[in-house]
């Protein structure tokens, strides 16, 4: 099978933990065991979040005074580079003689997308008041409060054309394991001379992960996380963990935005658009989601039973 897995971007940096090399390391090495037991038996091409790592980046080069504040496509593809290398390397170290390939890649969107007209994407470290009004005053930069703090809140337009698929597809295609549209993509716009040029923006990675499976006509999406599974009624006392389920039972179902939301509308989207099996569960059971036994696998009933063997 073609299996494309969406690594979270608590994969990297755990809720909670320090944003440190050593934790990043460490999280890591455990993405690339869960990877590489479907590598051995499966195609994959793996993509990942970047959610934290380039909130990060920004407040660095805010610190650092630089002026105006770096543009999120220039950060995205930073972060995409740094984070793909510490899978590659994870990869290449539990793969041995497999190739692998990390590829900066780079999303179309469109400018006029509602996104930019109510950033909701939150990004980097929960910040005090004192620190975000700072920021607001000098970037221009938004926030939404979080918890006790102020998170920034960027735009997430949705994707519209991966521009590297022609070298997504070769490389698969020659047996390498590709880690690609690292963070959702770098957003970037079409102008009518077909120029592309960056935008301010971060995609969801989970929509961008469907869309690069669809174009790659993959067997299986997995969304990987830090919850088990997606829930009905979470966070109340009649909480139940979904397992099989069709697009069509989850349709009438609510997911508030920023919790499952993005990964149900994936998981749907792929599946409607003609693929066999979409799973949504944590990092650690990737191969137990794809073989059934763990987490909420997602399928048109026809092919419910098929993805069950």
């Amino acid at each position: 099978m073609r299996v494309v897995i969406a690594l979270g971007g608590n994969a990297l940096q755990r809720r909670g933990e320090a944003a440190d090399l050593a934790h990043q390391r460490h999280n890591l090495a455990l993405a690339a065991k869960a990877v590489a037991q479907i590598a051995e038996r499966h195609e994959v091409i793996v993509c990942h979040g970047n959610g934290p790592q380039v909130g990060w980046l920004a407040m660095q080069t805010s610190q650092a005074g630089a002026s105006p504040a770096y543009p999120l496509d220039v950060l995205d593809a930073g972060s995409e580079g740094m984070i793909g290398y510490l899978i590659e390397q994870e990869l290449e170290n539990r793969l041995a003689g497999r190739p692998v390939a990390t590829l900066l890649t780079q999303v179309e969107v469109d400018p006029a997308d509602p996104a930019f007209r109510n950033p909701d994407k939150p990004i980097g470290p929960v910040l005090p008041e004192a620190e975000a009004l700072r920021l607001t005053g000098r970037f221009g930069w938004r926030f939404a409060r979080e918890g006790n703090g102020w998170r920034r809140m960027v735009a997430s337009p949705k994707p519209q054309r991966i521009l590297e698929m022609a070298a997504i597809r070769q490389l698969a295609a020659a047996g390498t394991l590709v880690v690609c549209a690292g963070g959702g993509g770098i957003p970037v716009a079409v102008d009518g001379r077909n120029s592309m040029h960056g935008v301010e923006a971060v995609i969801d990675k989970d929509r961008t992960a469907a869309l690069l499976a669809r174009e790659l006509s993959a067997d299986a999406l997995l969304l990987l996380t830090d919850v088990d599974a997606v829930y009905r009624d979470w966070g109340t006392a009649s909480a139940c963990a979904i397992g099989e389920i069709t697009p069509a039972e989850l349709a009438v179902l609510t997911f508030a935005p920023g919790s499952m939301a993005a990964k149900v509308e994936a998981a749907c989207r792929f599946v409607l658009d003609g693929g066999r099996l979409a799973g949504i569960g944590r990092l650690e059971d990737a191969a137990d989601i794809l073989d059934g036994r763990a987490g909420t696998r997602v399928a048109r009933p026809q092919d419910s039973n098929q993805a069950r063997r």
